[in-house]
C-alpha cells in the first residue's frame, strides 16, 4: 500500500536545499519524492518498504528540521 505525506521543513532556503532533500529521500527504498520545494516535501511511501518516520529521519540527517507532517 502506498500513501502520500507532506512534510513541512525548516531550514531550507534555496535550490541547493531542495536538491539535498530530494537526494536523501530518493536514497531511502520505498520513498519517492513527488514534489520538493523550499519549506516542504510531498512524498509517496510504499508501506511495505518504508515508513513516514524514515522519511522524517532522512530529512533530519540532511540538516533540516521537520515541523509538521500531514
Amino acid at each position: 500500500m502506498t500513501t502520500e505525506r507532506t512534510f513541512t521543513i525548516g531550514g531550507m532556503s534555496c535550490g541547493g536545499c531542495v536538491t539535498s532533500v530530494t537526494k536523501v529521500l530518493r536514497a531511502v527504498p520505498g520513498i519517492e519524492p513527488l514534489q520538493v520545494e523550499v519549506g516542504q516535501a510531498t512524498v509517496r511511501i510504499d508501506s511495505s518498504q518504508a515508513t513516514p518516520d524514515q522519511a522524517r529521519a532522512a530529512i533530519e540527517r540532511a540538516g533540516f528540521t521537520v515541523s509538521a507532517e500531514r
